[in-house]
């Protein structure tokens, strides 16, 4: 069962039994990752790392370059 489907049972199931539906699928997806940036960066400014992305700089040597190899 994919997790549309189980949706709309679940939300059958909430219409049938008076209860709030649940939210849909994938609706909190970018908060979570986030908040799991976050978590990332606090803990490495505990730890006395940098708190950007570990391969956002080779990203940004390799735009800045034109893409090539």
């Amino acid at each position: 069962m994919t997790a549309i489907e189980q949706y709309l049972v679940d939300t059958y199931r909430a219409a049938q039994h008076g209860t709030p539906p649940p939210p849909p699928p994938g609706r909190d997806d970018l908060a979570t990752l986030r908040a799991l940036r976050t978590e990332a960066q606090f803990t490495a400014v505990l730890d006395g790392r940098p708190a950007t992305h570990p391969w956002l700089h080779a990203l940004t040597r390799r735009l800045h370059r034109g893409g090539a190899c």
